[in-house]
C-alpha cells in the first residue's frame, strides 16, 4: 500500500523468444496486460516506458512472477503448436469503448485456424458499416497474439494490415494452418 492508503498497481515483464522474434508481456494483479512485438532493447524501453505512464508506475523486470508464469507457458505452448486457445486473465485497462468491444469479440468469437473479416468483425459488434473502425481498433489491441487481431483480414482475401509488420501476421496465420508456410 502507498503512504495514501491506496494500492499501487503492480506492473511486472519479461521478454521471451518466439518464433516471431522477441515479445515483451507485461501484467498486472488484473492479468496480461501487454504484448509487443520485436522486443528489441528500444523497443522494450519505449513500450515501457508507455506503460509506466498509462498505469503510473514503473514496471519491473520479473520473469519468475506468478503473474507472468502461465502467461509465459501458454505463449510458449502457442508457439510450439501444443495450445489453440489462451486461458489468461487480461487486463483490458490499456483499451476501451468501441475497440474494447471488438478485441474482447475477436477474442471469443473468432478461434483458432479461422479469420474474420473487418466488415464481419463490426457487424458481430453491432456496427455494421464501421470496417475502418475495427481495422483502428486491431491497430490499438494491446494484447496481440493472445487478441488474435491476426485473423482479422480484408474481404477480398488480401491480408490486410498488421501492428507486428506483415511478415509476422503471416507467420502466425501459417502456424495457424489458414496460409501455406513459406517456402523460403
Amino acid at each position: 500500500m502507498s503512504s495514501d492508503g491506496q494500492y499501487e498497481q503492480q506492473v511486472v515483464w519479461t521478454v521471451v523468444g518466439s518464433d516471431i522474434g522477441p515479445l515483451l508481456l507485461a501484467a498486472t494483479r488484473d492479468g496480461l496486460v501487454n504484448v509487443v512485438f520485436h522486443a528489441t532493447d528500444a523497443v522494450r524501453d519505449r513500450a515501457l516506458d508507455r506503460l509506466a505512464a498509462r498505469l503510473g508506475t514503473e514496471p519491473v523486470e520479473a520473469p519468475g512472477s506468478p503473474l507472468l508464469t502461465e502467461a509465459i507457458r501458454q505463449v510458449e505452448d502457442y508457439f510450439t503448436g501444443a495450445r489453440h486457445d489462451f486461458d489468461l486473465p487480461l487486463d483490458w485497462s490499456l483499451i476501451s469503448g468501441f475497440n474494447r468491444q471488438v478485441l474482447r469479440e475477436l477474442a471469443l468469437g473468432v478461434p483458432y485456424g479461422t479469420v474474420v473479416g473487418y466488415g464481419d468483425l463490426a457487424d458481430r459488434v453491432g456496427q455494421p458499416g464501421a470496417a475502418q473502425a475495427v481495422g483502428a481498433a486491431m491497430g490499438a489491441n494491446p494484447l496481440p497474439v493472445v487478441v488474435p487481431c491476426h485473423r482479422v483480414v480484408e474481404r477480398d482475401g488480401g491480408i490486410g494490415g498488421f501492428g507486428g509488420g506483415l511478415e509476422t501476421k503471416r507467420k502466425l496465420l501459417a502456424l495457424e494452418g489458414v496460409l501455406p508456410e513459406p517456402l523460403f
